[in-house]
């Protein structure tokens, strides 16, 4: 057993009983590199990471990869979700080296951390052209015993031209109607006509992309933006990418008509694409997304939530396939023999309808189930009976390894998804799920200075500090909750976090925006970076956090900060729309305003219930929404609003210069339309 032993990432303790010495990222495994003449070897994945598995097996578990590593090396094992600010810093030079990344990511590093050599998943023999894992280490050693001087100067210029990078901030103007519609053309450009998306395979769900063609569909109209989103989502939602049985989408998919995923369900992947199901009902009233609203939001709470009320961070794409081989994807295919065993006389009607075929479409002759683009009639009861059994006998299956971590910054955007799904389908379960959650991350992550924790597991908090989309994300929850609940503490909690993001984590020159605080661990280079990847950036989620709390309070800071962000987006929404996405979604509430809606009444009062409900479902872009009694101190949108004639009223309102309260939600639901007028 290794030093992996003690900590509390799953991923981490994956590896503990590696022949290998691991060590968890810390000075002292530098200190023993330095002590011991030797370099250090950076392994960086993640619990649900498919090929960060076929390499632990390949060389991490193999006795004699161990040795050599032990003897040569000091080998440090990192849980990018546990330090995301030392996997972005060993990317950008990993991308910058060799063009591509991903993992796991293998990099060799001098005892000062300075990195000299690069890859990510090295085979144990020579295959198509990589050369072996063992390869790779022998030529590693004989550079650092033989040519340490050569090793020097390449890490040093590594470093040196890492530290030069320098981000375009755009000329510190917001971006206004020139650039979201250079962004919507870019996109449109890039747009998959025939399947949905953007470009092609492996095709991820472009969750951030779709939330601004809402926004901008909402502002100006756009039938085009709008189209996209729909068909995008149609198309997701009938594919193999989302799980037809138990709902939940899967991480991406690897060819373009999102048949086949990679079976990797993560918590980000699926509270970003339940908010965008659940916004996309709210614009067209479509049953399609109500049901992928509803059904991943369900999916979260059943099979992602911990015993403490967080959520989970991912669960497998790998599961025991029943003969005890671990095998992608085992849990979910299905051949037409595994039909007939569980349906009998109704598998050929559940073939057809979720198309698995004797060919398969996965391997082995398995098939990914999904359903067909245009559906003909259909038994609805006979088909819910069909999804109900399948269920049943799939969760008798070996099911996927669970990442149990709760990431602070995941849970903070299941907590705004699962509060708004609730609110909008009147599921006050889900709204209750988020309030658990959300308790959990102040109980547990924020410490007495609303300082944030990253991680935690089995309720023991991790180590590792929160980095900017922790502390945006977990805003972005509570803003949510405040607008739904009423309950002033919420926005009181996001004030204290947005506060750090101000202090910590804004360049008060320029006001761009850096991944770490400014009192976090010092690595090469300070990470920063305002693209979107699978989760939307700090960057861009701090922006929009700010937007809506300045828009709740009327903060002059925090707007300030969130137009001084966007500055990246007018620079970078023309050139690349597909990767600021959330950026561009941040700018549209900024050109619409944000509006602000203050309902003010008794909480009982079915009036006022109408008005709220109204107020939640108007498609202004990032319009926000506080509910109270009348001239209540509890949020300050209400303050100084009365009721009307003695009944409960909605004022909307820019800049907190409103327009004439209404007591009627039909006059409200005109009013929040989207369009600004």
């Amino acid at each position: 057993m290794n030093r992996l032993a003690h900590e509390t990432s799953p991923y981490l303790l994956q590896h503990a009983d590696n022949p290998v010495d691991w060590w968890p990222w810390s000075a002292e495994a530098f200190d023993e590199a330095r002590r011991r003449n030797v370099p250090v070897l950076l392994s960086v994945g993640y619990s649900s990471c498919h090929w960060c598995h076929v390499m632990a097996h390949e060389s991490f578990e193999d006795e004699a990869t161990a040795a050599y590593l032990n003897e040569h090396f000091v080998s440090v094992k990192v849980d990018r979700e546990e330090r995301p600010d030392v996997d972005a810093v060993y990317m950008e030079a990993v991308q910058a080296a060799t063009g591509q990344g991903g993992w796991p990511m293998t990099v060799f590093l001098t005892s000062d951390a300075e990195p000299f050599y690069f890859g990510t998943y090295f085979p144990p023999a020579p295959r198509h052209g990589m050369p072996s894992f063992p390869q790779v280490l022998e030529g590693v050693t004989s550079a650092w015993t033989d040519r340490r001087d050569e090793v020097a100067e390449v890490a040093g210029k590594i470093v040196r031209d890492l530290a030069g990078r320098e981000m375009s901030f755009g000329d510190g103007r917001v971006p206004g109607e020139e650039e979201l519609a250079g962004a919507l053309l870019g996109l449109t450009r890039d747009y998959d006509t025939a399947r949905g998306g953007f470009g092609g395979a492996p095709k991820f769900p472009p969750s951030m992309v779709i939330e601004f063609l809402l926004r901008h569909h909402a502002r100006t109209g756009s039938e085009g933006a709008l189209q996209m989103a729909v068909d995008t989502c149609e198309r997701m939602a009938r594919g193999g990418i989302y799980d037809q049985l138990g709902g939940g989408f899967a991480r991406y998919s690897v060819d373009r008509e999102w048949i086949v995923p990679h079976f990797e369900k993560m918590l980000y992947d699926n509270a970003l694409l339940c908010r965008v199901y659940a916004h996309l009902w709210r614009v067209t009233g479509s049953e399609l997304a109500r049901r992928v609203a509803l059904e991943t939001a369900d999916f979260m709470v059943r099979e992602l939530r911990t015993e403490e009320g967080g959520f989970a961070s991912a669960l497998d794409a790998d599961s025991d396939d029943g003969t005890g081989r671990h095998v992608e994807g085992a849990y979910y295919v299905w051949t037409p023999e595994q039909l007939r065993e569980v349906l009998g006389e109704d598998a050929g009607l559940a073939a057809q309808h979720f198309g698995v075929t004797e060919e398969g479409t996965f391997e082995e002759g398995a098939s990914v189930l999904r359903l067909p683009q245009h559906e003909g009639v259909v038994d609805a009861d006979r088909i819910a009976s069909v999804q109900q059994r399948l269920f049943a006998a799939r969760a008798g299956r070996p099911a996927p390894g669970r990442d149990d971590k709760v990431v602070a910054a995941w849970n903070g955007l299941a907590v705004a998804a699962l509060a708004e799904t609730g609110a909008y389908f009147d599921r006050p379960d889900l709204v209750d799920a988020a309030i658990g959650a959300a308790d959990l991350l102040v109980r547990l992550h924020m410490d007495d200075h609303a300082r944030l924790a990253r991680t935690s597991k089995d309720g023991q908090v991790g180590a590792n500090a929160g980095v900017l989309e922790d502390y945006a994300d977990v805003a972005e929850g509570f803003l949510a909750l405040a607008s739904i609940t009423g309950e002033g503490v919420w926005l009181e909690f996001a004030g204290f976090l947005l506060d750090h993001v101000l202090t910590q984590f804004t360049d008060a020159e320029s006001g761009a925006l850096f991944d770490t605080a400014a009192d976090a661990e010092e690595l090469i280079r300070r990470p920063q970076d305002p693209t979107d990847n699978a989760t939307p950036s700090g960057w861009s989620a701090a922006a929009g956090a700010l937007l809506s709390y300045a828009a709740q309070t009327g903060a002059e800071p925090h707007r300030t900060a969130a137009e001084r962000a966007l500055g990246v987006v007018k620079a970078l929404g023309p050139r690349a729309p597909r990767f600021i996405g959330w950026g561009l979604a941040v700018a549209e509430a900024l050109l619409d305003g944000p509006r602000e809606v203050a309902v003010v009444g008794p909480a009982g009062d079915p009036a006022t219930r109408a008005l709220h409900r109204t107020a939640l479902l108007g498609t202004a872009p990032g319009a926000v929404v506080a509910a109270g009694v009348a001239d209540s101190d509890e949020l300050p949108l209400l303050s100084g609003r009365l009721l009307v004639d003695g009944r409960p009223a909605a004022y909307v309102c820019r800049n907190f210069a409103c327009d004439v309260p209404t007591t009627d939600p039909d006059r409200l639901e005109a009013a929040l339309s989207g369009r600004k007028v």
